[in-house]
């Protein structure tokens, strides 16, 4: 019953995802992000945050929208897993998994566990 309550949270974790991506505050950011996950520079990473494929990546405006992004998920797995009894990280790895991978589009990279990054 417990993880069947997690795998909710994650899900629920994944539309406010969505939707808070689609708020006018980081519309702007979104945009940006997108564009950078479609050159190769930003992917996902397997615990559910925004990465930097290449060390040297991003211009600073771009970083601030990582950033932005990552902090409003970092406040949806602490939602998460206060509700489902988890650690954050625990919710952010599972919205990778069951949510975010299932999303990448063609070409887009995303970061294994160990660390490596791998185009879909």
């Amino acid at each position: 019953m417990h993880r069947r309550n997690f795998i909710v949270g994650a899900v629920a974790v994944s539309a406010a995802l969505v939707a808070g991506a689609a708020a006018a505050d980081v519309a702007q950011s979104k945009a940006l992000v997108d564009q950078a996950k479609t050159a190769g520079v930003v992917g996902e990473k397997s615990d559910g945050f925004l990465g930097f494929v290449r060390a040297s990546g991003g211009d600073p405006a771009l970083r601030v929208a990582v950033d932005e992004i990552n902090a409003g998920r970092a406040q949806l797995y602490r939602e998460a897993a206060a509700r489902n009894g988890v650690t954050a990280a625990a919710a952010g790895a599972a919205a990778f998994e069951q949510v975010v991978k299932g999303r990448l589009k063609p070409g887009e990279y995303f970061q294994t566990p160990e660390g490596g990054w791998n185009r879909k």
